[in-house]
């Protein structure tokens, strides 16, 4: 096991380069199952779900090999394996492998979901748009089941905005005899992404990035060749990071659209940012001002990115305060950045942070992906060394971070636990 060390106080300068979408890619490689041949998707990030999801696609018979940030998927000899747990447990977005193996195989055998916990993240959206189409779902013993003689396009209707259930949902579909509707789905860049793999795969989908997407059914989907999207959360986690600390800070493979809440709140405090092609230039401007933000589904501010931006609004002057309206567990960094000397209390669904303080550096544990990532923010700006635990969390979805930050002029490294620390660490 490792650590990761933070000192404190350097600037940060240069050009840092953003990888492929985390939360398309869990989604992409899954989708993958439905075609007849070779799926090849390039500009893959390098983190552990994506391995972790090669893995699991090669356990039921795919054929997978990784050149570079590039994939090729052979789907072709593939079969109804049941997945019960394993690597399943590893991450949330296993649960896409429902949608794509009840699509291709009408049957599927997952077991319940693992990855960061963020509070009840239920799937009963998803399962309710499977029986919609026609397929029987039970849950037995910790795994879920699902069968279906015969698909059939429906209009569902989403109680909750839910982005995994609109995707699992179109995974079902694309191979459903007929047209489903799904109405109250979900908008982000990552579903327009999916039902680009899909469309280039022969599926006919309308409407993916509104709330109502239309999908008629085709009898066979080929392989294709797909680029991933830019990730927009760890292209916004680099944009806090030299907002936080920065000089002038270039960010490259970003598209601007989809940081818009972000950029507009970081604007508020006072960042200099201008907007190119694909690129973001982040200057250091005066002293930043406190702003509210209420996290909400897309278009508006991503729940992912309340953390970290939760650990910048400590170098704010005045009180701001910090609304998630999607996952309620999502405060648990606040003890943590506490312990770094932020002020911030937690008052119902909501954090008030004020400041400016002078944090310093204490050890910390990552409890999640983005409270690593809020974690490293307070690190770069504190007084000392940051020691941040909990590292399996910040790797699951920020691709070689202490490089990319290296390079930028942080002085960030890992270190190996010593047997004691990873004692005392399991008895926490």
């Amino acid at each position: 096991m490792q650590k990761l060390l933070v000192e404190g106080g350097h600037l940060l300068n240069g050009k840092v380069r953003i990888s492929g979408a985390k939360n398309s890619a869990v989604a992409l490689l899954p989708a993958s199952i439905l075609a007849d041949s070779k799926v090849i998707i390039e500009g893959l990030p390098d983190i552990s779900d994506v391995d972790t999801l090669g893995h699991l696609l090669e356990e039921i018979g795919g054929t997978v090999e990784k050149r570079g940030q590039t994939l090729h998927i052979d789907p072709s000899q593939m079969t109804a394996m049941p997945l019960p747990n394993g690597r399943v447990k590893k991450l949330r977005a296993s649960y896409y492998f429902m949608g794509a193996m009840l699509g291709r195989f009408k049957e599927a055998v997952i077991g319940l979901p693992g990855g960061c916990y963020l509070g009840p993240r239920p799937i009963d959206q998803h399962i309710k748009g499977f029986e919609a189409l026609g397929a029987k779902v039970t849950n037995e013993q910790g795994a879920i089941y699902l069968r279906a003689d015969e698909l059939t396009g429906a209009r569902i209707y989403l109680d909750v905005v839910s982005v995994g259930a609109t995707i699992n949902i179109m995974l079902a579909a694309v191979k459903a005899k007929g047209k489903t509707i799904i109405e109250n789905a979900a908008r982000e860049p990552e579903i327009i992404d999916v039902a680009t793999l899909l469309t280039s795969m022969g599926a006919k989908i309308k409407g993916a990035g509104t709330d109502v997407i239309r999908i008629e059914g085709v009898q066979e989907l080929t392989g294709c060749m797909h680029t991933i999207i830019p990730d927009r959360i760890e292209a916004g986690t680099y944009t806090i990071m030299a907002a936080a600390q920065g000089e002038k800070v270039l960010i490259d493979n970003v598209i601007p659209q989809h940081l818009e809440p972000l950029l507009a709140k970081l604007r508020e405090m006072g960042v200099q940012i201008e907007e190119g092609e694909e690129q973001l230039l982040v200057h250091r401007g005066g002293p930043l001002k406190s702003v509210d933000i209420k996290t909400l589904v897309h278009p508006g501010f991503p729940t992912d990115l309340q953390q970290p931006f939760t650990a910048l609004l400590t170098k704010a002057t005045g009180t701001s305060v910090v609304t998630d309206t999607i996952y309620q567990a999502r405060f648990k960094h606040i003890d943590e950045l506490r312990r770094m000397n932020a002020q911030i209390k937690v008052e119902g669904g909501s954090a008030i942070v004020t400041g400016p303080v002078p944090l310093e550096g204490a050890k910390v544990k990552a409890s999640d992906l983005r409270a690593g990532a809020s974690l490293i923010v307070a690190g770069l700006m504190a007084k000392g060394i940051t020691e941040i635990t909990g590292l399996e969390h910040i790797d699951r979805g920020y691709s070689q971070i202490a490089e990319k930050l290296s390079n930028l002029g942080a002085h960030i490294w890992r270190e190996d636990m010593t047997e004691k620390e990873i004692t005392q660490l399991q008895n926490l």
